[in-house]
């Protein structure tokens, strides 16, 4: 009897000795229009961000970390897929009407940690589209497909931005707060009779637009669009931050007790910038500052959140941020005058939908106690390698047609590794090669075209054939073109772009 007893505790403990760690929980707070120097840690000036900060002190910060594309439907798009955008057409910045541009039923991140076992949620920003060309949405009726049928358990979306119609939030396959006798009618074509514009209502508007934005009035802002109806179910730009946060919350709440997999896309710091009146002030740079501390604000409730369920030492947090810093992008909101000594691009040229480094790299921030040393990484990561990243975490599934541009970063991502990637291709989001650009090392190739540089208004750059060579360990702000001095490096690097473009294909 006591040597049964003792074989059986052997081979109990036997099998705890080799048990598999707990899988994480993965929360990935993806920020909108968030800059390289936007948050302290990275050297924001004018604005204090100490959930941000605090995140990076004890987890890993990235200083080269990157969205694969300078404008949000694209680096959403490579996000979820694992694939780059430029691969598939029709994935350009989208209307708000726009059908969803991912695959129903395809192995997106979502689907892989879902089938993997975990409850997945997506609050916040979409903009992926939803329906599809042969059935448009129905905005009084079921919305289909949207997250759901790419892999989400639940969602609780705005369906594009904060600056397009409709102005509405999207539970699930519904939207929120629809009254049927006021049903919603959208056009990206034409006005509404009776409705006012942001030109006809202009005197009236609480933000001015400075270009665009003055089609249909929601809010006392001009949006890029037109709607009618739908009066009880509009949002409130004030108080979206609160809403999407807490309903972020609410999803950890219903999915603690297994593993879960939260995008949390926050509308902040997008235009229109109208943060809580309770962050008014909290920066030196007007709204756009005043919602950068918003947006730190949300970070901070997501991680007492954890705190306060005890979840916090089986969560990987993830902060970074779909693509590069804008100023001036549609709205007088002094995001230009009140900029101060503040960088939001850090030492970085350009922004958003530009082809220079401020277009791509991003703030990237990975917190996992125990299991992430702190300290700071010059690992070269993508979010497109999120995908097949999570995937080996978790133990999720991909075949190997899936995610083709996805690799796994595991090592790079826990700070077990500063390799990471041996080359990465950054992408304006234009739908064409010109906009590409290929980072190997510390070398960037910058493909023949034109792009944008400064932060709004902008200034044109062409780029001549063929094309542009900047070293970015001696000339982060790429200064220096030194193509013409390293002929053969350039067309070393154009042939590698070319041979991954094609890979695609």
């Amino acid at each position: 009897m006591i040597r049964l007893h003792t074989i059986l505790t052997a081979a109990v403990l036997t099998i705890h000795c080799h048990a598999a760690p707990p899988r994480p929980n993965i929360v990935l707070i993806y920020g909108d229009d968030v800059g390289y120097g936007d948050v302290g840690c990275y050297g924001a000036e004018g604005v204090s961000t100490p959930h941000i900060d605090g995140l990076a002190r004890d987890g890993l910060r990235f200083t080269n970390g990157y969205a694969t594309s300078a404008t949000c439907t694209p680096s959403r798009f490579s996000l979820f897929t694992g694939k780059y955008a430029f691969r598939q057409t029709g994935t350009g910045v989208l209307p708000g009407n726009a059908a969803l541009i991912i695959r129903p039923g395809s192995a997106t991140l979502p689907a892989v940690l879902r089938d993997a076992g975990y409850t997945t949620g997506a609050i916040g920003k979409w903009h992926l589209g939803l329906g599809s060309e042969a059935a448009p949405v129905d905005w009084n009726g079921e919305i289909r497909p949207g997250p759901l049928e790419i892999g989400f358990d639940y969602s609780y979306i705005m369906a594009a931005t904060g600056d397009r119609v409709p102005c509405v939030y999207v539970e699930n396959r519904k939207v929120v707060n629809l009254d049927h006798a006021d049903p919603i009618r959208v056009s990206y074509t034409h006005n509404f009779p009776g409705e006012p514009t942001g030109i006809t209502a202009r005197d009236s508007l609480k933000m001015d637009w400075s270009h665009g934005h003055n089609d249909s009035v929601v809010n006392g802002v001009g949006r890029i669009g037109f709607m009618t109806g739908g009066k009880a179910a509009l949002w409130n730009d004030e108080t979206m931050a609160a809403t999407f946060t807490g309903k972020a919350e609410e999803f950890i709440e219903s999915a603690k007790d297994k593993p879960f997999f939260l995008y949390f896309g926050t509308h902040g710091i997008h235009v229109p910038r109208l943060p809580d009146k309770r962050f008014l002030g909290k920066s030196t740079m007007g709204p756009r500052g005043d919602a950068i501390a918003e947006f730190d604000w949300c970070v901070g409730e997501i991680l007492n959140t954890l705190d306060r369920l005890g979840l916090a030492e089986n969560t990987m947090v993830i902060v970074s941020s779909d693509n590069g810093p804008v100023l001036d992008d549609g709205y007088k909101d002094m995001a230009n005058e009140k900029l101060g000594e503040h960088k939001p691009a850090g030492a970085l040229r350009g922004g958003k939908y530009s082809i220079f480094e401020g277009g791509t790299r991003v703030p990237l921030v990975v917190r996992w106690p125990g299991k992430i040393e702190h300290g700071v990484s010059g690992a070269l990561v993508s979010q497109v390698d999120f995908l097949a990243t999570f995937a080996a975490l978790t133990g999720g599934k991909i075949d190997a047609d899936d995610a083709p541009d996805s690799q796994d970063m595991t090592a790079a991502l826990v700070g077990k590794s500063e390799q990471g990637r041996e080359s990465l291709v950054e992408y304006k989001g234009s739908g064409n090669e010109s906009g590409l650009a290929l980072r190997k090392g510390d070398l960037l190739y910058i493909s023949p075209g034109v792009t944008r540089e400064k932060l709004g208004p902008w200034k044109f750059v062409k780029t001549p054939a063929p094309g542009a060579l900047f070293d970015l360990a001696s000339d982060p702000g790429q200064t220096q073109n030194i193509a013409a001095d390293q002929p053969e490096k350039v067309k070393e690097m154009r042939r590698e772009l070319a041979g991954i473009v094609k890979k695609g294909k």
